[in-house]
């Protein structure tokens, strides 16, 4: 069964370290099961994005939806800063990569993230991701805050990073106006 664990840094992220069974035939892996997050809402989207080494996607987040993420091939270096306002975590950043290992092993760790809480990820390698959402696409919901905020001080470990247009584009977070600025008070 799964390792399923609280963050020690951010409220009501959720960290899945999944059983990984394998023999000559090669591996399997149950990268998601809705019983990991008694308290979440049903996840409804599966989507799949493919990355080039030194992309970064982010920092994005939403009010009324949470993502589940796992990285199947090559490495992400995940971000996640908590902008809820009232949150016992909010203002605090965390880091991890997932993926491939310089080792030659693959880290399967999967990442749930509730609303209000900001991510992103440094394609470290090419790399895939796959994400469930718990809503459909909302554009009035697709919100972000500055990649390279230094009060965010994410360490993205790319040197010549490639960022949309929008990532390029997105406030501070001192510049997040009030109606789009979470509250702890947002479902996990």
């Amino acid at each position: 069964m799964a390792s399923v664990t609280a963050s020690e840094v951010i409220d009501g992220v959720v960290i899945v370290t999944p059983d990984v069974h394998g023999d000559e035939r090669g591996l399997f892996v149950e990268t998601y099961r809705r019983a990991w997050f008694p308290g979440g809402r049903e996840m409804i989207q599966s989507n799949r994005a493919d990355r080039r080494a030194g992309a970064i996607v982010g920092l994005h987040y939403h009010l009324h939806q949470a993502d589940y993420w796992y990285v199947p091939f090559g490495r992400a270096r995940v971000v996640l800063h908590d902008l809820r306002e009232g949150s016992p975590t909010d203002g605090r950043t965390e880091v991890m990569d997932l993926g491939a290992r310089d080792d030659g092993t693959h880290d399967h760790r999967g990442i749930y993230i509730p609303p209000g809480v900001a991510h992103g990820f440094a394609s470290l390698t090419d790399m895939t991701i796959t994400y469930l959402v718990d809503g459909y696409y909302n554009p009035a919901d697709e919100l972000g805050v500055a990649w390279d905020d230094p009060e965010i001080g994410a360490d993205w470990g790319v040197a010549a990073p490639v960022l949309s247009g929008r990532d390029q584009a997105n406030p501070r977070r001192a510049a997040i106006p009030a109606p789009v600025r979470p509250h702890a008070s947002l479902r996990t």
